[in-house]
């Protein structure tokens, strides 16, 4: 009997040995196929496992120097095939950006043009930050944001202190869309962590800059003082700007399912009422006059004038009886689908490509430093590229949305990301710059907006990048986050909503109440935030300075200073919809019984 029970018990280790083996090289299976080394799989689990560090991707085929004449001209067409659908996906990954901006249109874009045209909600500094922040996100463009706020300065409906607080707003507003992209690399979990980082690295600057630049532009008027004694100097004449450059590419495909008249959104917030009835949706039809000589009944020639109307243009949803919101509903949907589709085949495309040596050597490449005294230049050549970068596609979101994924897949660390999307701040106020220099009427009070926007962006440069320290504080706040979203998947959906909607919606609401009631609400959560920080960074640095209580945090409660109560929760909400759904679905047996 004791030696039964003593086989028995061997033949349960050896199951269980067998299981973890199996269970072991199906783990290792699934890294490989999404590319992740053996040093990174094998190192989370290990104390000194750095997950910033950028992954070596193994390369599991055989080497170059092993295969034949055929299998070497196999190789090379396959990449060069891999080259091709890269550029094709990513051609139409700009696309769906195209449309998910015009889906945000759609939606938002007549109540975001009524806010502009409202006085009553351009009543402070603060309301106005708010709706810049709004504004971007509904229509999902800072250069359309700025370009209507200097129409309405160029028109002399908004005066140039709002509209200075508006743009600080709505280049907040555009890094919303980097953001979202980064969600699709969700799947892996150290993918995630450095995409979500990179991609909120730009909102953290932002935010940082705003919380610097706007107090001190309302104690002073620093950037309307400068920029109007630039304007103020320079020789202007109004220039018709209309440089497509990128868009001349992507463009054909767009218009083939949705063109959006943004004319009517400016028309609303300079306020025409008519154009609030008006559907965004682009009408074709053009209307030409000609005079025609006809005959009366007595017999005499009189001219009659004609008007012919001819369609200029063709597209999916022309002449459609669905409303702007049901349009903008289903070309939502469709750009999030082509924007996950196309992400996905992204990273797995670069997954492929970028193994063993050409991964080590395009790696160095982006991320090497100049040689000797030099190196300290790298980061501003790269904050020039970035710049180059935007102007060419005209857009930041897309410029900084193709780099989203080049950071989570580890071409591109977080450190070399930063520059250029400070650069893709400055290229972007390209887009300003030119909308003023069209404008025929207050040619100087346009150019001044859009110099504000362009100086505002050199200042959040030039305060947080040169100084090493300094530098450091939005990259490490981005990857304390990017550690929390992969801990917690959920709490990137958190963010989205609270920093883009929720806290902009409130601050706004509590600024139209008063400012003395924001200052009684904001000045306490202002202050606890600020103290939570220095605590937290005495508790790293120097605990010995603290009383006992403050030297960590664990008398709190835990859901105050963990999420962990929270991940629980809606674990178990998960789990019970689960639950529910599958009890609607009776199963064979139950139908059996």
């Amino acid at each position: 009997m004791a030696n039964l029970e003593k086989g028995s018990s061997q033949l349960m280790e050896t199951e269980m040995q067998d299981r973890s083996r199996a269970n072991a090289g199906k783990h290792n299976e699934a890294y490989f196929e999404a590319g992740v080394s053996v040093d990174e799989q094998d190192g989370e689990n290990s104390d000194d496992f750095d997950p910033w560090a950028l992954p070596e991707l193994q390369d599991l085929g055989p080497k170059w120097s092993e295969l034949d004449g055929l299998g070497k001209v196999k190789r090379v067409a396959l990449f060069c095939a891999k080259i091709i659908l890269l550029l094709g996906f990513l051609y139409f990954f700009i696309c769906s950006l195209d449309f998910l901006s015009s889906a945000f249109r759609l939606l938002g874009g007549k109540t975001a043009g009524e806010a502009f045209a409202s006085n009553k909600i351009l009543s402070n500094p603060i309301a106005d930050l708010m709706i810049g922040i709004l504004a971007t996100v509904l229509v999902q463009s800072s250069s359309t944001t700025t370009s209507i706020v200097v129409s309405m300065v160029a028109a002399e409906i908004l005066k140039v202190e709002p509209a200075v607080y508006i743009v600080m707003g709505a280049n907040i507003g555009t890094s919303v869309t980097n953001t979202i992209v980064s969600l699709a690399q969700s799947a892996e979990r150290n993918e995630f962590r450095r995409a979500f980082a990179g991609a909120v690295v730009h909102d953290i600057f932002n935010w940082l800059s705003v919380i610097v630049f706007l107090p001190l532009e309302v104690i002073t008027g620093y950037l309307r003082r400068l920029t109007g004694a630039i304007v103020g100097n320079l020789h202007l004449e109004t220039r018709e700007t209309n440089q497509k450059l990128l868009k001349v590419v992507t463009e054909p495909f767009a218009k083939l399912i949705i063109q959006i008249d943004k004319k009517i959104i400016t028309k609303i917030a300079l306020g025409d009422e008519k154009s609030q009835k008006k559907s965004l949706i682009k009408s074709c039809v053009s209307e030409t006059e000609r005079n025609v000589t006809e005959k009366n009944e007595t017999g005499f020639d009189y001219l009659k004038t004609v008007i012919d109307k001819e369609d200029t243009c063709t597209f999916l949803f022309k002449g459609t009886s669905l409303s702007d919101t049901e349009v903008g509903v289903i070309l939502l949907v469709f750009s999030i689908a082509l924007l996950c589709i196309c992400l996905v085949c992204i990273v797995k495309l670069l997954h492929s490509m970028l193994r063993g040596q050409m991964a080590k050597v395009i790696k160095k490449t982006i991320n090497a430093d100049f040689p000797g005294p030099f190196r300290h230049l790298t980061g501003y050549l790269a904050i020039l590229v970035g710049a180059g970068m935007t102007m060419l596609v005209q857009s930041s979101s897309i410029f900084t949305s193709a780099l989203t994924p080049l950071i989570g897949v580890g071409v591109v660390t977080i450190e070399r990301a930063f520059p250029l999307t400070l650069g893709s701040n400055i290229g972007t106020t390209a887009t300003g710059i030119l909308a003023a220099l069209a404008s025929s009427s207050n040619l100087k009070g346009a150019l001044q907006i859009a110099f504000c926007h362009l100086f505002f962006n050199i200042s959040g440069i030039a305060l947080w990048y040169p100084i090493p320290y300094l530098r450091r504080v939005p990259i490490n706040f981005a990857k304390s986050l990017g550690n929390k979203t992969a801990d917690y998947r959920w709490f990137a959906i958190a963010y989205l909503i609270v920093a883009f909607f929720l806290l902009p919606a409130a601050v706004f609401g509590l600024s139209l109440a008063g400012w003395q009631i924001l200052l009684g609400v904001a000045v306490p959560f202002v202050l606890l935030f600020l103290f939570v920080v220095i605590v937290n960074i005495l508790q790293r640095r120097a605990p010995e300075h603290l009383p006992e209580v403050l030297q960590d945090w664990e008398w709190l409660p835990k859901w105050t200073r963990s999420l962990e109560p929270h991940d629980r929760v809606l674990s178990k909400v998960v789990k019970l919809k689960r639950v529910c759904g599958s009890d609607k679905n009776p199963r064979v047996g139950d139908n059996q019984a």
